[in-house]
């Protein structure tokens, strides 16, 4: 696929006229707030060095000219936490920041962004949102300083869905979910889409645990079993996701299972060790990537023998420098303005900003793990095993409407 985004024309025309870029040689400082500590380190390590290695190697040579600086602060997961790590960077003089793990975390993060702006004119703060779900985000809570990358809960399960109701053996399903929105979220939009496409199909158990709590989930392997269920769904990431495929293959219970998130770090190694399984992921994109997306990932693995997975680092800093090479500006507020209905080609055809909810409108791809092969080849996390793209759905399968009623500041309208 061709990867060069459409304003690489515009940076032509501009170079061509001798008109120099107003921001050009700026540093644009963003400030990441994940977990860095704690159950979910794993994960949001790997996305603080994802987000560093893209911004390192796109700044200078993008669009708009400008240099890329990420750095991590710990919010250890919780809302508070990321309050207080909001506000020192604020103090340091951050005007972009991202989280992604968690969305009881960007709930706080984007109340506590929209007060601080409509305090601080001048002072406004972006955040770019690259891996928290919530629907909420973008329908009742939408806000004009918020921008999702990610698609959310029930885009991506629109998609997972349409690809299920194709299964003919998935006949009885056992929901098993972490218990805050997300979990709650891909159980209720699970039952109300499969309704609607496949009304046969039967929720045979549905179980919400404590997230990052569970040590061992053998009780709950115990009752799928009980249950009869012949597929497994759940939205669990990181260590809730990885000890329970550890449950799974500790029983010998080998049923398919339709994640979001089993190629988070730890997961895809726990499912090697227990040999060929079943499993589907349903995201934005996938592991065997080919092109500059490829290139990235391969140079990521060399570095850091690590896997790069959060793509959504790399729309984030594409989309930041079109909107800023189309606003001629860093400003917070421009770049906002500038970003809305924002379209450009990404790893998998053109993406658009919706303008209406700030929600990203882009491709889903439904992969199945497998063992690595010619025309599949990334190993990952060095196990000889890979995802690969069974199917690809244009962003009119997973794009749901929205109920957001954006209110834009005076200053962007």
């Amino acid at each position: 696929m061709k990867f060069a985004i459409k304003t690489v024309a515009v940076s032509a025309l501009i170079a061509v006229s001798g008109v120099a870029l107003a921001q050009k040689g700026e540093t644009v400082r963003i400030a990441f707030m994940d977990p860095l500590s704690g159950p979910f380190a794993n994960v949001g390590q790997n996305q603080l060095k994802s987000w560093q290695f893209i911004a390192e190697r796109y700044s200078g040579k993008n669009p708009a000219g400008v240099k890329f600086e990420v750095v991590g602060f710990d919010n250890k997961g919780s809302p508070q936490e990321s309050l207080n790590t909001l506000k020192a960077a604020i103090d340091q003089g951050f005007r972009y920041v991202t989280q992604g793990n968690g969305s009881g975390a960007a709930t706080a993060i984007l109340d506590a962004v929209a007060k601080h702006n409509e305090r601080n004119p001048g002072k406004e703060v972006l955040y770019l949102n690259y891996a928290a779900v919530d629907p909420a985000l973008t329908n009742e809570k939408c806000d004009f300083w918020h921008f999702r990358l990610d698609a959310d809960t029930s885009m991506k399960m629109e998609a997972l869905t349409s690809f299920m109701k194709e299964q003919p053996k998935v006949s009885k399903v056992y929901l098993l979910n972490q218990n805050y929105s997300h979990g709650q979220q891909v159980a209720k939009y699970f039952k109300d889409a499969i309704a609607r496409k496949r009304p046969d199909v039967k929720v045979v158990g549905e179980d919400l645990h404590p997230i990052g709590q569970v040590k061992d989930f053998s009780p709950y392997v115990a009752k799928i079993k009980q249950s009869g269920a012949d597929t497994i769904v759940t939205g669990n990431w990181g260590a809730d996701l990885t000890l329970l495929v550890k449950a799974l293959n500790d029983s010998g219970l080998k049923i398919p299972m339709y994640t979001y998130y089993a190629g988070v770090t730890g997961t895809p190694t726990a499912l090697a060790a227990g040999g060929d399984s079943e499993v589907y992921v349903v995201a934005y994109a996938h592991a065997n990537h080919t092109g500059e997306l490829g290139q990235i990932a391969a140079d990521f693995k060399k570095k850091f023998n690590d896997d790069y997975y959060t793509f959504a680092t790399y729309n984030g800093i594409q989309l930041l420098s079109s909107a800023m090479t189309k606003a001629k500006s860093t400003s917070p507020v421009a770049v906002a303005r500038a970003m809305e209905n924002m379209q450009f080609k990404s790893f998998a055809g053109d993406v658009t900003m919706r303008a209406s909810d700030h929600q990203l409108q882009q491709s889903m791809f439904i992969t199945k793990w497998q063992k690595a092969d010619k025309k599949y080849p990334y190993s990952v996390e060095n196990t000889g095993y890979t995802f690969v793209p069974i199917k690809q759905m244009d962003p009119y399968v997973s794009s749901t409407p929205t109920s957001c009623q954006m209110k834009r500041p005076a200053s962007a309208s």
